[in-house]
């Protein structure tokens, strides 16, 4: 027997070993949002898909220069700087400008990724913040949307206002399914299909209801927090909207919940590990997004609503991780002790 064979190799856990690869899995995520990319192209016209690259090439070359200058190994081909682009697009609008979306993948990869190690070490979702300091920075440009298909017959597009902005008028109405027949809403079948104003990404609920399925079939995510976190706010807005259905329908389709619960609340790095975690999280990320709605001065709560419970996820993880097989707790330990 060799010399090398004697040897013990002690390693840090976990120890399970798996064939899928990082790459795998973010190629997955990115096939899981073609279809609401489509769609964005058929609404919003051809400058969807132009934001969409440029923020994809541009968290991609920040990636791969930033890992350059820190003197850390290329990581660019593990797809992560693609979803992150894509994500952060998905976010905007279609008439933001070129030049704010390039400081927006900057702010993404650079500060909120690679300062703190890379991929796997950030501890918010870097495509959040990007989308958070484009909308303190710029609140003009970040919520100039546009009606579906205005882009088509040669015309300017014709700017206006997200369902979810119009739904504030909503709340202190004596009669919410008046109010809502009187605020003019898109039906419930134009808001499943992306009929409406809102970022790229966010509109055609059908789509994001796709790639949640392929994700879930590929085993890529848990279909945990995503239907806890939709669920937590349909109960929140059926509260709210004194029982009425509707008013909940409209909360659910409008603005990025369904986007933010499928494809951000879910990324590995910065939501819990156990299934307890899972769900604390879900219900905090719920419960934020409709106070938010409800008392808040935006009419959207997403974005903020992931950020803070992102922060809280080592918190809930200390509190929600089973122990160790024969692990005694310490006040048991103490008991014990004073016995003897």
């Amino acid at each position: 027997m060799s010399e090398i064979t004697k040897k013990l190799v002690v390693s840090a856990s976990p120890h399970f070993r798996s064939k899928t690869t990082t790459t795998q899995i973010m190629l997955d995520v990115i096939i899981a949002m073609i279809p609401a990319l489509v769609a964005s192209v058929i609404l919003f016209g051809i400058n969807s898909l132009i934001l969409t690259v440029v923020s994809v090439i541009s968290c991609v070359i920040f990636e791969y220069l930033s890992r350059k200058v820190l003197k850390r190994h290329n990581t660019i081909g593990d797809l992560s700087a693609v979803v992150t682009g894509m994500l952060l697009a998905f976010n905007l609008p279609s008439t933001m400008p070129v030049w704010m979306v390039i400081i927006g993948a900057f702010t993404a990869i650079v500060i909120a990724k690679q300062f703190f190690g890379g991929i796997g070490n950030n501890f918010v979702n870097p495509a959040l913040i990007g989308r958070i300091v484009l909308m303190a920075s710029y609140p003009s440009q970040i919520g100039n949307f546009v009606a579906p298909f205005s882009h088509k017959g040669g015309v300017d597009a014709v700017t206006t206002a997200t369902p979810l902005a119009q739904m504030t008028s909503v709340y202190s109405a004596e009669n919410i399914d008046v109010a809502i027949d009187g605020a003019g809403f898109p039906s419930l079948l134009d808001m499943f299909l992306g009929v409406k104003g809102g970022c790229l990404g966010e509109v055609c609920i059908l789509a994001l209801i796709i790639g949640f399925i392929y994700l879930v079939v590929r085993k890529v995510i848990s279909p945990v927090i995503p239907l806890v976190y939709v669920g937590t706010v349909a109960v929140a807005m059926l509260i709210a909207g004194k029982g009425d259905l509707t008013f909940m329908a409209y909360q659910i389709m409008a603005g990025g919940l369904v986007l933010g619960a499928v494809f951000m609340a879910t990324d590995y790095t910065t939501s819990p590990v156990s299934f307890k975690g899972k769900i604390i999280y879900a219900i905090g990320c719920g419960i934020l997004t409709s106070l938010i709605r409800i008392f808040g001065s935006l009419p959207e709560g997403v974005s903020f609503s992931i950020i803070i419970m992102n922060i809280l996820v080592p918190h809930i993880e200390h509190l929600t991780t089973a122990r160790p097989f024969g692990e005694v707790k310490e006040k048991k330990k103490k008991r014990e002790a004073e016995a003897k």
